[in-house]
C-alpha cells in the first residue's frame, strides 16, 4: 500500500471544531487523500492515518520510538505491519531550526527536511504574544519546509498557508521521485506538521 498517483499540491487542513489534532489532505482537485487523527492523551504520540472523514478503513500507523526524547523518532508503518521507515527530529539543531531525517525501511537516510527561515518562527512566536496582534500572526508569518535527497537535490516544499488560526498546510513535488519514497516523504511530512504546530 502506498499513497502515489497524487495530484500536487496537496491541501493539510486541521479541523478546529475537535479537541483532537485531526487534519484533512486533500488534492488539487478537492479529492480526498487521507485523513489523519493524533489520539489524544497518549504518553507516546499516536497518529492513525484513515482514507477519509469517515475512518472506515486505517492506511497507516505513525507511533513515536520513545516516550519524551529530545532526538525521538517516529516509524512509519501500513495496516499490514510494513515498515516504511521513520521520521527522526534531529535533537538540539531543531530548537532553533526545526531539522528532521527521513530513514527507509533499512533504516537508511534518504532525505532531510529543514525549516528555510528558522527567523520567522521566532518572530511568531514573540508577536503571537502580543494582545489581538498576536491573533493575526497566521497572516503573515508563515515557516516553510523543504526535502533535499542526498544528493543536495530538493525534492518537496511544504508551506504554512495565510490563515487565521494558522490551521493549513500546502505540499508541492518538485521533482518526480520513486512512489515508495513519495509515501515515505509525505507521511513523514503530516508527522511533522502535528510536531511542528504543537511546538508553536
Amino acid at each position: 500500500m502506498a499513497l502515489n498517483n497524487l495530484n500536487y499540491p496537496l491541501d493539510f487542513k486541521f479541523k478546529i471544531s475537535t479537541l483532537a489534532s485531526d487534519f484533512n489532505i486533500t488534492d488539487r482537485n478537492g479529492n480526498y487523500v487521507a485523513y489523519v487523527r493524533q489520539k489524544m492523551f497518549k504518553l507516546k504520540e499516536d497518529v492513525i492515518v484513515f482514507n477519509d472523514e469517515s475512518k472506515t478503513k486505517e492506511l497507516f500507523r505513525i507511533q513515536a520510538n520513545q516516550w519524551i526524547d529530545f532526538n525521538a523518532s517516529y516509524s512509519i508503518k501500513d495496516t499490514l505491519g510494513k515498515n516504511f521507515g521513520r521520521l527522526a527530529r534531529k535533537g538540539m539543531r531543531s530548537i532553533w531550526k526545526s531539522s528532521y531525517n527521513v530513514l527507509d525501511a533499512e533504516d537508511q537516510q534518504k532525505f532531510t527536511i529543514t525549516e528555510d527561515n528558522a527567523w520567522v518562527k521566532f518572530f511568531d512566536g514573540m508577536v503571537g504574544e502580543i494582545p489581538i496582534i498576536g491573533m493575526f500572526t497566521g497572516y503573515f508569518l508563515n515557516p516553510s519546509y523543504t526535502v533535499k535527497g542526498m544528493d543536495g537535490k530538493e525534492y518537496f516544499k511544504l508551506k504554512k498557508m495565510p490563515s487565521f488560526f494558522g490551521r493549513r498546510f500546502q505540499l508541492d513535488r518538485l521533482v518526480d521521485i520513486d512512489d515508495e519514497d513519495e509515501s515515505l516523504v509525505v507521511l513523514s511530512f503530516l508527522m511533522m506538521v502535528l510536531l511542528e504546530r504543537a511546538r508553536g
